[in-house]
């Protein structure tokens, strides 16, 4: 059986997607593909302003799927070291000279309701009450040294999306749902 790539790269370009990444993510592996996406930026030549934002929005979704993903790994590899992998999803495409992120987890029912109450109340404010927003938590995530960011990664997100968060969650089973991030640049 002979495999057929032009079908699947044309279903890419129908879809304006640029870049696809699903499987295993662990550390080195978003460094990796941060390089790539930075080479992918520069190609594509776009103002700083708007690659920064893209690269930013990349790096704090792939670190919400590593840290918060529910669908864990370990892995050992040649050397004998093991890491804990999480499995996403993360495509980045272009349409209209519009980038688009959009990023698949699974997460615990149980953390819904919170993900739900942070992003509706990210999308309420604008930018300067985010910009706001943001400094007091890095304020308040100073004094705290037990806290794992404040929900940061979230907050700058909003900051740098043209249109807020999309967002959906989709029963999985066994207490777990898939969990959707679409945000615009």
């Amino acid at each position: 059986m002979k495999f057929n790539f032009s079908r699947y790269r044309m279903m890419l370009d129908e879809n304006n997607i640029s870049v696809l990444y699903s499987g295993p993510i662990w550390p080195g592996g978003i460094d990796g593909m941060a390089e790539m996406l930075q080479q992918r930026l520069n190609y594509d030549d776009l103002p700083l302003s708007a690659s920064q934002s893209v690269f930013s929005i990349f790096v704090e979704q792939m670190n919400n799927m590593l840290m918060y993903s529910a669908e864990k790994d370990l892995v050992e590899s040649l050397e004998g070291k093991k890491t804990e992998t999480s499995k996403g999803l993360f495509i980045l495409g272009i349409y209209n000279k519009t980038y688009f992120i959009y990023t698949e987890n699974l997460v615990a029912n149980s953390n819904i309701e919170i993900l739900k109450n942070r992003i509706d109340f990210l999308n309420t404010l604008d930018k300067a009450e985010l910009r706001k927003y943001y400094k007091e938590r890095v304020k308040s995530e100073n004094e705290n040294p037990e806290s794992k960011g404040a929900g940061l990664g979230l907050i700058e997100i909003a900051r740098r999306s043209k249109t807020g968060i999309e967002y959906d969650f989709i029963p999985y089973g066994e207490g777990l749902s898939l969990f959707s991030m679409h945000v615009t640049i």
